[in-house]
């Protein structure tokens, strides 16, 4: 036990110490998602919004969908979309993370779990130029926000926390099997509609609720939807399940990373 104890303690020491190197990978990779693009950062700010446009048309007024926070269902809808873009766009991330910095590993010794750390943190950057819709949607609407917005962070770690989980198993199975990146864009495709995102979660049974609460970005949609709008309860049912659920996809992404990494540069 001790000495288990003694491996995760040297573990964080090491991740401290290449702390500035995490810091470069994030950077660079914010500098190079949008080089010599014409629209540049821009781009953070209009997938979500084009996404919702079309979304709207297509479920509110289309299939007539409607919110049931008594809110605009754009409003409504975006509030899901942003989270829910950060973590897509962390999954694409990490999913090549590993991959992509090859010359890298094979070059220079350093913690491996940096490189999908770094494709989590990075995105964040999208998600605060995409924030600042939602800002403009509120003054359009004439709407304040709540004070429940003060708990934003925790919904956006859980968000984090979850990606990075899946981003660890993404990145390691990546190396062995590179189709990795071909399947991606279906599971989301899944993903997306089995997440109440669309709709909300109050539209749904309690027992189902429940159900759906062990999909982790569950717990994250409906809460980040809740301190934005400041509308209805908080289903802490729901919150503590979907965390939970996140927290066995990391530690269980953790070590199967840990597992396997000594194999990376080989099969790079």
């Amino acid at each position: 036990m001790q000495r288990s104890r003694r491996r995760v303690q040297l573990n964080l020491r090491e991740l401290w110490a290449y702390r500035e190197l995490l810091f470069f990978l994030i950077w660079r990779d914010v500098k190079v998602k949008y080089k010599q693009t014409a629209l540049g950062a821009a781009w953070a700010i209009i997938v979500p919004f084009l996404t919702t446009i079309v979304l709207t048309l297509v479920f509110n007024r289309g299939l007539h969908l409607h919110s049931e926070y008594h809110v605009p269902y754009p409003l409504f809808l975006f509030t899901a979309m942003l989270p829910w873009t950060y973590f897509t766009a962390c999954l694409s991330a990490s999913s090549m993370s590993i991959v992509g910095n090859q010359n890298l590993i094979t070059k220079v010794f350093f913690p491996r779990l940096i490189i999908p750390l770094g494709s989590v943190v990075a995105p964040v950057i999208d998600f605060l130029c995409a924030f600042t819709v939602l800002v403009g949607m509120f003054l359009w609407y004439g709407r304040a926000p709540h004070w429940h917005a003060v708990v934003i962070p925790a919904f956006l770690g859980m968000a984090l926390l979850t990606a990075f989980g899946v981003g660890l198993w993404l990145s390691a199975l990546n190396v062995r099997y590179r189709d990795v990146p071909y399947l991606l864009p279906f599971l989301t495709q899944i993903w997306f509609f089995v997440t109440p995102i669309l709709w909300g979660i109050t539209a749904v049974k309690p027992h189902t609720q429940s159900l759906l609460a062990l999909n982790p970005m569950t717990g994250v949609i409906d809460g980040f939807r809740w301190a934005v709008l400041g509308r209805g309860l908080p289903h802490y049912h729901v919150y503590l399940e979907s965390l939970g659920i996140g927290l066995a996809i990391t530690l269980s992404g953790l070590w199967y990373f840990k597992r396997v990494e000594r194999y990376f540069a080989d099969l790079i």
